[in-house]
C-alpha cells in the first residue's frame, strides 16, 4: 500500500467516524454552530463589547428595581412577559418582591442571549433560526417555574395540602416514565369506539395498509357522488370524528353526503419497504375505486387532510398523467396541506442531513419511526404549552390532567414505515421536489402539479406552525385547475375541526386568488367572515355531488366487515 493510499483510507475513516460521533452526540449540529458562533463574536470584539455594554445597562436596571421591590416602592416591569406568555400570570409573581425580582432576572437574561445570538456576525439565515431554536429550548427547560423550589405556586400547594401534591406529583411522574410519555390528558376518560369515533359506519374494505370506513347515511337520500376522506397516517383518522359535536363526518352525513375515509395500518417491522407509491396505488386509489363500486359513480369527490392531503395532490397529478381522459375525481379538498415544502415552519430545524441521518438511523434499527418521537418533535415547537405546562401542572402541583379528546388524540401516535418516510423527508421536505415539474416520479409517473385539472377547495390555518398558509397557499399558482382558498383563525386542529353553532367563535377568510398575487394580497381583498367555513365548503361540495340516490352501505363486491371504527385505529 502506498503512503498516499494509506492517508487517503484513514482520511475517510476519520470522516466516518466524525460523523458516527456527531451523530450519537451532536445529531441536529447545535454544537458546531454554538462553536461558530462564539468564534463570530470573538472576530468581532467590538461588537461583542457593545453587547455586552447592553448587557451590563440591562443589569444595572433590574438591580434598581430588585432595590425598589424590596424597599416596598411600586414599581412597572422592566423587562415584562410578552402577552402571550402565561407562566407568570399568577398574581404572586407581581405583587412578592422576591418572586417579581427573579421572574425579572430570567427574562432579562432570556432577552439578551435570543438577541444578541440573532446579532451574532457571520451565521447564515438557517443557521440563526436553527440555533435560535435550540436556545429558546434550553432557555425554556430553565425558567424559575419549572422547578419546585422556584414556583412560588407549587410550594404554596404543597404547604396547603400538607404535602399531598408531592405525592400526587411523584406517582404522576412514575406513571408518565412508565408510559414513556407526558401526560397531556387524562388518558382513563375516553375508549376509541366508545366515547370516540362513534359516528355509525361500516368497514367495507380492509387490505395490509387501510380500512376503509363507509359512514351510514342520516338522510333518506344522498349525493351520488360520493365524498372520500384520505386521512393522514401521521395520526389517526379520529380527529375528524372525536364526538357528535365535533365530527366532521357527521357534520357531512347530516348534510346528505356518502362520506368514504381511510383508517391506516400502524405498520410494524415487516411494513419498513412500504412506500409513497403504496400508499398512492394501495391506498388513495383503493378507497377511491372501493367508493365508486359501493355509490355507482363514476367519481369521487376527494379530500385530504394534512400528508393526506399531499397524497391526494400527488394522487390527483399520477391520475392525470397516466390516463387524463379516465380521471377519476371531480373536486379535491385539500385541509392545511403542504405541496411547497421551502419554508415548513418551525419543523425545517431537523430538515438537514445531519437531522435526516438521525431519523433514518433511528428507523433502520426498527423499520419504522415510532409516533412518540414524531410527537415529541412537534412539542418542542411549542415547548411551554406542549410540554412545561405539563411538566408543572403533572409533577409540580400533583394535579390530573383534564379529560379533553383532542389530547387524547394527540397523544395516540402512530408509526411510519421507514421506505415512506424517508422519501417525504427527503424528496419532499428536504429537497421540496413535489413542486418542481417532473422530479419525482410516484407509482411510475413523473409527477406535475400543472397536470391537475380538477376544482380544488383549499383550507389553511391562521396560526398554522405545522403548515404554514402562506406555504400552503403556493398551491394555487402551481394548479392547471381552479382554487378556491379559505383561511380560517387558529391552528393546526381547531381551524379544521370548528363545527358551526352559537358556540362557533372561529372566522374565516375566503376568495380566489388573482394571477401573480402573493398571500399577504391575498389577504387584503378578503372581508374576514365570522362562524366556520364548513357550511360554505358543504355549498361548494353540493354543486360536484351530482343527484340524489338512496343511501347503500356496502355491496357484495365490498360487504360489511365489521362496525366502524374498525380493528387497525386500535393498534
Amino acid at each position: 500500500m502506498s503512503v498516499k493510499h494509506f492517508f487517503e483510507e484513514q482520511a475517510v475513516r476519520n470522516a466516518s467516524l466524525q460523523h458516527e460521533l456527531r451523530q450519537a452526540f451532536d445529531p441536529f449540529g447545535m454544537v458546531s454552530i454554538w462553536f461558530k458562533a462564539q468564534q463570530a463574536w470573538l472576530l468581532n470584539p467590538d461588537a461583542l463589547a457593545s453587547a455586552m455594554g447592553r448587557y451590563t445597562s440591562d443589569v444595572a436596571r433590574w438591580q434598581q428595581f430588585a432595590m425598589d421591590r424590596f424597599l416596598g416602592e411600586p414599581d412597572t416591569d422592566v423587562f415584562p412577559p410578552n402577552p402571550e406568555d402565561t407562566r407568570f400570570a399568577d398574581p404572586v409573581w407581581d405583587e412578592v418582591p422576591f418572586w417579581d425580582s427573579l421572574k425579572e432576572w430570567y427574562l432579562l437574561n432570556t432577552r439578551w442571549l435570543q438577541d444578541a445570538l440573532y446579532e451574532t456576525p457571520g451565521l447564515s439565515d438557517q443557521e440563526r433560526s436553527r440555533s435560535a431554536f435550540w436556545l429558546r429550548q434550553w432557555l425554556n427547560a430553565v425558567a424559575p417555574t419549572n422547578f419546585f423550589f422556584s414556583n412560588p405556586m407549587a410550594i404554596a400547594k404543597a404547604l396547603s395540602s400538607k404535602g399531598e401534591s408531592l405525592f400526587a406529583g411523584f406517582k404522576n411522574f412514575s406513571q408518565d416514565v412508565a408510559n414513556g410519555d407526558i401526560s397531556m390528558t387524562d388518558l382513563s376518560a375516553f375508549k376509541v369506539g366508545e366515547n370516540l369515533a362513534t359516528t355509525p359506519g361500516a368497514v367495507v374494505y380492509r387490505g395490509k395498509l387501510l380500512e376503509v370506513i363507509h359512514y351510514e347515511a342520516t338522510t333518506p337520500t344522498v349525493h351520488k357522488v360520493p365524498l372520500v376522506i384520505v386521512s393522514p397516517w401521521i395520526n389517526k383518522f379520529y380527529v375528524l370524528d372525536l364526538n357528535p359535536q365535533k365530527s366532521l363526518v357527521k357534520y357531512l352525513t347530516d348534510q346528505g353526503f356518502s362520506v368514504f375515509i381511510t383508517s391506516w395500518k400502524n405498520p410494524d417491522s415487516s411494513m419498513r419497504d412500504i412506500g409513497f407509491d403504496e400508499y398512492l396505488t394501495e391506498g388513495v386509489a383503493k378507497i377511491v375505486e372501493v367508493a365508486k363500486e359501493i355509490s355507482g359513480s363514476d367519481k369521487v369527490n376527494l379530500a385530504g387532510y394534512c400528508i393526506g392531503g399531499t397524497l391526494v395532490t400527488t394522487y390527483l397529478a399520477w391520475a392525470n398523467r397516466n390516463d387524463p381522459d379516465n380521471v377519476p375525481v371531480n373536486s379535491a379538498t385539500l385541509l392545511t396541506t403542504l405541496t411547497d415544502f421551502k419554508r415548513p415552519g418551525d419543523i425545517e430545524v431537523f430538515i438537514d442531513e445531519e437531522g435526516l441521518s438521525f431519523i433514518e438511523n433511528l428507523m433502520a434499527r426498527k423499520g419504522y419511526l415510532d409516533g412518540k418521537e414524531m410527537a415529541s418533535s412537534f412539542r418542542m415547537l411549542r415547548p411551554n404549552s406542549l410540554i412545561w405546562n405539563y411538566w408543572i401542572g403533572n409533577y409540580l402541583l400533583g394535579e390530573t390532567p383534564m379529560a379533553f379528546d383532542i389530547l387524547f388524540w394527540n397523544m395516540d401516535t402512530t408509526r411510519m414505515p421507514e421506505k415512506m418516510h424517508r422519501f417525504y423527508l427527503r424528496e419532499l421536505y428536504w429537497k421540496n421536489k413535489l413542486v418542481e415539474p417532473d422530479a419525482i416520479k410516484v407509482a411510475g409517473q413523473s409527477i406535475n402539479l400543472a397536470k391537475i385539472r380538477q376544482p380544488i377547495y383549499m383550507v389553511s390555518a391562521e396560526e398554522d406552525h405545522i403548515a404554514p398558509w402562506k406555504q400552503t397557499y403556493s398551491l394555487v399558482h402551481r394548479t392547471g385547475g381552479p382554487v378556491k382558498f379559505t383561511l380560517s383563525s387558529s391552528g393546526h386542529i381547531i381551524g379544521i375541526i370548528n363545527p358551526p353553532g352559537p358556540k362557533c367563535k372561529r372566522t374565516y377568510w375566503q376568495g380566489e386568488a388573482q394571477p401573480g398575487e402573493t398571500a399577504e394580497e391575498w389577504l387584503e381583498r378578503q372581508e374576514n367572515v365570522a362562524g366556520s367555513w364548513w357550511p360554505n365548503w358543504v355549498e361548494w361540495l353540493r354543486g360536484l355531488s351530482g343527484n340524489q340516490v338512496k343511501p347503500k352501505l356496502s355491496s357484495r363486491a365490498h360487504p360489511n366487515q365489521g362496525a366502524a371504527p374498525g380493528k387497525y385505529v386500535v393498534e
